[in-house]
């Protein structure tokens, strides 16, 4: 069977603070204007620093993301929607009963979690983002060209 590839998605996590805006810049990044991509949480968080910062690290600025919720969202007609959270996944699928769209589960380890010296918790967040990087060009196949390399 051969997969479609999705005109617009919407990643999203419990607060869209961590998880949810970093795979939503890489994507955008990745594959530039091919897909539109957005995020949300559950709940509104504020901006992670240390997503800020490891996103930084692979010339990525996610600095000016605003955290939002789903009912935040300016547009509801995503092809697919990705979960990060158990939680996530509870809502989108209650999203996707008024709204014909795929729903994916990517559980994803919350790096907040993580205690320890600053290096330690910034080890955390590169596991997540890394991850993150590689499901996405597993998913959704080789970048665009000339959005440049992650």
């Amino acid at each position: 069977m051969e997969r479609s590839d999705p005109s617009a998605v919407l990643f999203v996590c419990t607060m869209n603070s961590i998880r949810s805006p970093m795979a939503a810049a890489i994507l955008r990044h990745l594959y530039g204007k091919k897909i539109y991509v957005d995020s949300a949480g559950v709940r509104c968080g504020q901006l992670d620093g240390f997503a800020v910062a490891v996103m930084a690290e692979i010339g990525i600025d996610v600095s000016r993301h605003s955290p939002k919720t789903f009912d935040d969202l300016d547009d509801d007609s995503f092809d697919l929607v990705i979960s990060l959270s158990p939680e996530a996944q509870h809502k989108a699928v209650e999203l996707t009963r008024t709204v014909a769209c795929d729903v994916e589960f990517w559980h994803t380890f919350d790096p907040s979690v993580v205690e320890g010296s600053r290096e330690v918790r910034l080890d955390a967040y590169r596991q997540v983002r890394d991850d993150l990087i590689k499901r996405i060009k597993d998913r959704f196949g080789p970048p665009v060209e000339s959005t440049g390399s992650v």
